[in-house]
């Protein structure tokens, strides 16, 4: 068999061919770190300071078991990326109807904006600790990250993801070491790790810290970063894939788990202990640093604290992107999705400080990681049913232990959630002018409980006819037809597997006749392949190969000699690469059929391509 292959990931690249051991290993680090930061974000912080100075020890068993849950999760993540080539969003379309596809796209959004607003009060806090700037500024400051991030995309990936995660490996050191200058009692840490009855605001912020740990959107992230690692399609390649990756995530995320467990002791000791159990800002985290380490630690924590958001600001857009095409197979541009989600974010960000003062924003970011873990079970329910079903899974579908495990998982958080979903409502229908608990909160609950109950039964009582099928968000190659003959020797033809397809390729037939050679020419622009080029082989990149190969095989068929070629990431910026490398003739391209607003939203790939290459360029609506 041929050996595993390595790609580029986010981090670094690594060449697999002829390597043993740890070296081979290596190969596939990478997803879960990038995963692992948004685990160390801002609201992590923030549950880890409140919990810790609220209720000492208490919570670490929290903390515990909902990093088991999230290596339990990101594992099943994995598996389904890597042995079905899907990841959550494409797998949920398929399992289930439009209809249901569009709230669940809209939960799963609301999860991205609530660890966006995470984001924006992190950075607005690092900018005030760093410069004095005021949180108001330095939220309004973040709306430009937009420009920033895209910048520094283009400059790479991988130097921008060492930097972060170098960055906020320093902050867990620091709060390592300073976890034991303020030597916090090891027998009292040893019993925070025995489980005990939650109540109240011990309940309200463990399901804060499951939230800020068990991130929804890294889940759909996880699934599909798996998929640039170009593997062995059979047992034993997908076995190593598997075993390889869950040596990453376990690595990772238990890095992840001793630094927000290093936070929550260190709050414990030096807040709770004194008698401080009010607790919840990270500003009080600076100003302990520069009470112990003096002038050097406070920079250090914000300058990580801005680098730890802008972290998670990358796979924020990233996991939107492979949100926003798998459920509902809508793109637009990445600069306008990023603007969209932080506008969103912001809108309460500024609500707060404007109508309860900045020292509200602490209790924000506690509610943001809330309203994550709210979202949970809309992700976790689909993706066991998806990695338990042995018809797709086959051989690697997960054991009855295993399900066991997650179906548990999922029923604790569940549980958790609608213990506190009571105990607010109730809260809430003892205070006067509670008419809107009535009119908008029961209804929207009564919705969203018939919709997690239709997430969890359809998959076991629909029998699907082509369950097998994996769809993708394009067509499937149609039959082109009998064409004359033309002039052009070279020509280039652009298609998207759309039922403009057919057009655009009879109109490039009747240009070059049987005489020319056709080029073949389809951009894949996934999230993945925008970032990695490519590096990438996801299940869209490889089905719009076998599609092309469809196209190329019905030319040959007809008497036609054709060249299929893939471009990844700008769709202007790739066929203009391809024309010209191949010095084209002639360029036959479909128009979108849009105009004005959806060009803005969507992009003019015409006008990109026209500009880029110096031959004519024929557009067939």
């Amino acid at each position: 068999m041929a050996k595993t292959e390595s790609l580029s990931e986010v981090h670094q690249s690594v060449n697999t061919d002829k390597r043993k051991g740890w070296r081979r290993i290596l190969a596939f680090i990478g997803p879960a770190y990038l995963i692992s930061v948004g685990y160390m974000d801002p609201g992590n912080w923030a549950t880890d300071l409140a919990g810790g100075s609220k209720f000492g020890y208490q919570l670490i068993w929290v903390l515990l078991m909902s990093n088991l849950i999230a290596l339990l999760l990101q594992s099943l993540s994995a598996r389904l990326g890597i042995v079905r080539g899907l990841d959550l969003a494409q797998a949920s379309k398929q399992a289930y109807p439009r209809w249901a596809n569009i709230p669940l796209f809209a939960l799963a959004q609301t999860a991205i904006i609530a660890c966006d607003l995470a984001e924006i009060i992190g950075m607005a806090i690092g900018l005030q600790l760093l410069f004095g700037l005021p949180l108001i500024w330095g939220i309004s400051i973040t709306i430009f990250d937009t420009i920033l991030l895209l910048f520094l995309l283009n400059k790479g990936m991988r130097a921008m993801e060492g930097f972060i995660v170098s960055m906020v490996f320093i902050v867990g050191i620091s709060f390592l070491v300073e976890m034991f200058i303020v030597e916090p009692s090891l027998k009292e840490v040893a019993k925070g790790f025995e489980p005990s009855i939650l109540n109240g605001d011990a309940l309200y912020i463990a399901i804060g810290i499951i939230g800020a740990t068990v991130m929804p959107h890294n889940l759909y992230l996880h699934s599909s970063l798996v998929q640039t690692r170009k593997i062995e399609r059979s047992n034993k390649g997908i076995k190593e894939a598997l075993k390889f990756n869950l040596i990453d995530t376990t690595v990772a995320l238990n890095l992840a788990f001793f630094v927000n467990a290093a936070i929550l002791i260190l709050a414990a000791a030096a807040f709770y202990k004194n008698g401080l159990h009010e607790v919840a800002e990270i500003q009080d985290a600076h100003k302990l640093l520069s009470n112990i380490f003096g002038n050097v630690a406070p920079t250090l924590f914000a300058i990580a604290l801005i680098a730890a958001g802008q972290s998670s600001t990358v796979t924020g857009t990233l996991a939107g992107q492979i949100i926003m095409e798998g459920h509902i197979n809508l793109r637009i541009q990445p600069w306008l999705r990023r603007l969209i989600t932080r506008l969103l974010a912001i809108i309460p960000a500024f609500f707060t400080i404007l109508h309860y003062g900045e020292n509200a924003l602490g209790g924000l970011l506690v509610l943001s990681q809330v309203v994550l873990s709210l979202q949970l079970g809309f992700a976790i329910i689909p993706l066991i049913h998806f990695t338990s079903d042995k018809k797709l899974m086959k051989d690697f579908a997960i054991k009855p232990w295993v399900k066991v495990l997650a179906w548990a998982s999922a029923s604790a958080i569940i549980a958790l959630n609608v213990k506190l979903v009571i105990e607010e409502i109730s809260g809430w229908a003892k205070e006067a002018n509670n008419w809107w608990i009535y009119v908008i909160v029961l209804p929207a609950l009564i919705l969203i409980v018939l919709l997690l109950l239709y997430v969890f039964f359809h998959p076991l009582l629909e029998k699907k006819k082509n369950a097998s099928k994996q769809l993708v968000p394009h067509g499937d190659a149609l039959d082109i037809g009998k064409i004359d003959k033309v002039s052009y020797k070279r020509i280039g033809i652009a298609v998207d597997f759309s039922k403009n397809d057919r057009n655009t390729i009879r109109h490039a037939l009747i240009q070059g006749g049987k005489g020319a050679h056709y080029y073949l020419i389809h951009v894949v622009e996934t999230a993945a392949a925008r970032y990695l080029g490519k590096d990438v082989m996801d299940h869209e990149t490889q089905s719009d190969a076998a599609n092309l190969e469809k196209y190329r095989a019905n030319l040959e068929d007809l008497g036609y000699d054709s060249t299929p070629f893939i471009g990844f990431g700008s769709t202007g910026k790739a066929i203009a690469d391809i024309s010209n490398k191949n010095e084209m003739e002639l360029l036959v391209m479909g128009a979108h059929g849009h105009k004005g607003l959806k060009d803005l939203i969507f992009g003019t790939t015409v006008d990109s391509v026209r500009h880029k290459v110096n031959i004519p360029v024929l557009i067939i609506r």
